[in-house]
């Protein structure tokens, strides 16, 4: 390992079938007044909802609802939202849901008491708060973005036609607490399952992808890789398996909880193009991403060449006896569209709407990072999302 870093996760896990128990552990730390923040309604459905009021009720809180959070948080959702915890005197907001719900109750979190225009501030400086946050806590019935334990949160400008994520330095922005049900995930449609599973693998593969040190990071995403490979074709098969859903939860937990990131460089490119996508489509944020990979993966494979050698070896147990490094590298990708295609992942983006007329929206959407093994110009972002039509 050759990066100096600082590392602190100050997220409190509750994980198992009596995970919620730790709600009760927790709420009794905040104040009267908890906005319980929600998507479209599914929690009332499968009986989260209920779970988690009666349990607010039992600790005498106050409840505010925000429920709506669509799967990509609007900025004017997130206006929304200030309006509705200022007006509720939170002292908590509690995130029931997946990861788009955690994300936004994050950007709520730390617009409140924001003197300035949060997106502006946030989402196009990129600058850290200036001002107090609200304390959130998560209840996760959706497994995919890691949200649950990171200072992350994407917020979409649909006039802009932008999809930005903001990575918050301050620990305080982190939940404090996330309680992790594997059985909470059971009733999930297939569509939105598979889309999470490669939401973590993308995750993990960005972080792969970079840097040529000897590094204990790649050590430990290649053990994740493998894990998710194999619990998610058993996940595919028996949605309720306890064992594959649990493996697959904690493994989005780790793949983005900031700890496989330190000490090395990382590549976010496959998430600002599949960003775009989902910022012109309004698409689902996995599919978007599982659209782009491989005509993305191909492109710089050459350029980080041994590393891509190493993933074909490693996590999908490539032969390398009497192969070049090329052909290796290549039978490892293709095992991987195999696995995607045997999940049902969305591999164009055309299946999500996308068009070639759409192409210059496309590019001027995508930011281009630098901590890859190469760094995209934008006539290779066009060629790319060419490709992926």
């Amino acid at each position: 390992m050759l990066g100096d870093f600082t590392y602190c996760n100050p997220t409190k896990l509750y994980f198992g079938k009596n995970a919620m128990d730790g709600l009760n552990r927790e709420l009794p730390k905040y104040g009267k007044n908890v906005l319980l923040v929600y998507g479209g309604g599914s929690i009332k459905k499968n009986g989260v909802y209920d779970k988690v009021v009666a349990i607010l009720k039992a600790n005498g809180k106050n409840i505010f609802e925000d429920a709506g959070v669509m799967p990509n948080p609007t900025v004017e959702k997130l206006y929304e939202g200030v309006e509705r915890a200022r007006a509720a005197k939170a002292d908590l907001i509690l995130a029931v849901g997946g990861g788009s719900v955690c994300d936004y109750a994050k950007a709520v979190s730390v617009s409140v008491h924001c003197d300035e225009d949060p997106w502006e501030k946030y989402f196009i400086r990129f600058e850290e708060p200036t001002c107090e946050t609200l304390p959130v806590g998560c209840v996760l019935t959706m497994v995919g973005t890691g949200s649950e334990m990171n200072g992350g949160s994407v917020i979409t400008n649909r006039k802009a036609k932008l999809k930005i994520g903001h990575v918050f330095a301050d620990e305080k922005i982190f939940p404090r607490f996330s309680v992790l049900n594997p059985e909470f995930t059971y009733t999930l449609p297939k569509y939105q399952m598979v889309s999470g599973f490669y939401d973590i693998m993308s995750h993990i593969m960005e972080q792969y992808f970079s840097g040529t040190d000897d590094n204990t990071s790649d050590y430990i995403m290649e053990g994740l890789m493998r894990s998710l490979v194999h619990s998610s074709l058993v996940a595919v098969r028996e949605p309720e398996n306890y064992e594959a859903r649990s493996n697959i939860m904690w493994t989005a937990t780790w793949a983005l909880n900031t700890l496989v990131a330190k000490g090395k460089d990382t590549d976010w490119e496959v998430h600002m193009l599949g960003q775009a996508v989902g910022a012109v489509t309004d698409a689902t944020h996995g599919m978007t991403l599982s659209a782009v990979s491989m005509p993305y993966y191909r492109h710089i494979m050459r350029y980080g060449l041994e590393k891509f050698r190493r993933f074909a070896v490693n996590v999908w147990n490539v032969s390398p006896e009497g192969k070049t490094a090329e052909a290796v590298a290549e039978e490892g990708l293709a095992a991987m569209e195999a696995w995607m295609r045997s999940l049902g992942l969305v591999m164009n983006i055309s299946d999500l709407g996308a068009t070639e007329g759409m192409l210059d929206d496309l590019v001027n959407a995508t930011l281009v990072m630098t901590g890859g093994y190469k760094v995209l110009d934008k006539e290779e972002i066009r060629a790319i999302f060419k490709e992926s039509l």
